[in-house]
């Protein structure tokens, strides 16, 4: 995905309150990660601003399952890819994960036990490791994961009892399309070599490892075509 300049242009850089934010990075699936946000999560791992790395869903639905014993063992590799995703992303054994577990493609109703309880254990996480920003999935991403989990991110903020902004990515969608809010920008360019290090480790995702699934294009898996990262932060009133 080519920035056009003209995003470029309207985007900021990282400045003031979260030119030193302490991080918390939602990834609806694993790669997601390294997709919308390895720049970001590199960056902030090298300065000791990482809190974690939050991964939603168990990620079960990319390869056709026969039955629950399956999806417990794709569900298992893909957690192993994200943690394997990680270390050549931070260059550390140590990053904080988290694993919500969701039923991928079948996210929790707003409101519904499962996403309350997710949030309040998300909020003491913030609480806990003092969290100022949350990187999250964009609410026009076309995937009900990705929505799911940016609304799961604004109900953490709300939750958490302290300052925490929002920032969207995106990853299924144009960044030119997301509206209503701030463009802030990473330059992606220098990070490069460990995302597409870390995308390497998403095996079942680009391989046949796995069965016959789902595969990244070859356009979504050159990461020269994402030389920036965009965030958005959303005005309150577009927010959930």
């Amino acid at each position: 995905m080519t920035a056009p300049p003209s995003l470029i242009a309207r985007a900021s850089r990282f400045g003031g309150r979260l030119a030193k934010a302490r991080w918390l990075v939602l990834a609806p699936h694993p790669d997601d990660e390294t997709l919308g946000a390895g720049a970001l999560i590199a960056e902030a791992s090298d300065s000791g601003r990482l809190a974690g790395v939050v991964f939603v869903t168990d990620g079960s639905g990319s390869h056709p399952c026969v039955d629950a014993s399956a999806r417990r063992r794709l569900a298992e590799l893909r957690r192993r890819e994200a943690r394997e995703a990680l270390r050549a992303l931070t260059r550390r054994a140590d990053t904080p994960i988290e694993f919500l577990d969701w039923r991928d493609a079948r996210p929790p109703d707003l409101g519904s036990p499962t996403f309350l309880a997710a949030a309040r254990r998300l909020a003491g996480l913030c609480r806990r490791d003092r969290v100022d920003a949350i990187a999250v999935t964009a609410l026009r991403d076309a995937h009900c994961d990705h929505v799911a989990s940016a609304k799961l991110a604004y109900a953490v903020a709300r939750d958490a009892r302290r300052r925490i902004d929002v920032l969207q990515y995106a990853v299924w969608s144009d960044p030119a399309d997301l509206r209503d809010g701030r463009f802030l920008a990473i330059d992606a360019r220098s990070s490069l070599p460990r995302r597409t290090a870390a995308l390497a480790r998403h095996r079942s995702q680009l391989t046949p490892s796995a069965g016959q699934g789902f595969r990244l294009s070859p356009e979504q898996r050159d990461l020269r075509r994402r030389p920036f990262e965009f965030f958005l932060r959303s005005a309150p009133r577009h927010a959930p």
